[in-house]
Parts: structure tokens; sequence; C-alpha cells
């Protein structure tokens, strides 16, 4: 259960793939005013018993907006997205990192370091140099 002692002012803005528990979780955290993004609900994927929301009258007595995000409601600003990302790239505006693991045999580590928060930015797995 998330605690008000993390969260001493409240919550002002959650971004939820989750659902179930955690959103029920979030929703007595939430700040007066929040907002939540619902992008996904992977509690609710077991159809034959997903997991319910009791906590949705804080939507009401804290007058939260709760609206859904999905990226295929924007498509059609793709093209401009990918025009404005390659400019800002050859600018040298974006920076990635790459955390390089060589070797297949470092493949089982490298994935259970994304677990556990040991890599930074994209793990990257090299099985042969040309």
């Amino acid at each position: 259960m998330l605690s008000n002692r993390y969260f001493t002012n409240g919550i002002d803005i959650y971004f939820d793939n989750v659902g179930g528990s955690m959103l029920d979780a979030v929703l007595l955290n939430m700040k007066n005013h929040g907002r939540i993004v619902v992008c996904g609900m992977v509690s609710q994927q077991r159809l034959y018993q997903p997991e319910g929301i009791h906590n949705l009258f804080n939507l009401v007595i804290k007058s939260i907006t709760m609206k859904r995000f999905l990226q295929r409601d924007y498509l059609h600003l793709f093209p401009k997205l990918l025009e404005d990302v390659v400019r800002f790239y050859k600018q040298g505006k974006i920076i990635y990192l790459e955390d390089v693991n060589e070797g297949l045999e470092s493949g089982p580590i490298a994935f259970a370091g994304l677990f556990s928060g040991r890599n930074v930015g994209k793990q990257v797995i090299c099985i042969a140099k040309e």
C-alpha cells in the first residue's frame, strides 16, 4: 500500500499502466485537482477475474481528472515527430546512452539487470562485431 509518508503533499500526476490495486492506492494519495493518465491496465488482463477499483469516489471529492492516452490517437502526428526527432538528433540535441554487454552468454545477466536498475540507457547485447 502506498503511504502518504512518501507523498506528504499528495500526487500531482500519475501515469497508469497497471490499474487494479495500484490505481486504487494512488487514488487515495492523489492531490486535489490531480491528474491521472491511463495508458493501460495490465491488472485487467485476467478477464476471468479482473481486479476491481474501490476508491473511484476520490475522483469526485478531490476533483481529479482521469483521461486515457493511446498512441493510436496521435498517429497522424508521427511524420512531424519523425522530422523533429531527426533534426534534433543531427543538431546534437538528442543524446542517448547504450549499456552494451558483449556476447550472447551475457544475455541473462543483462536481462535481469533491467529489473534491478543496473543498466543505464538502452540495454544492448553485442553478439558479433563486423
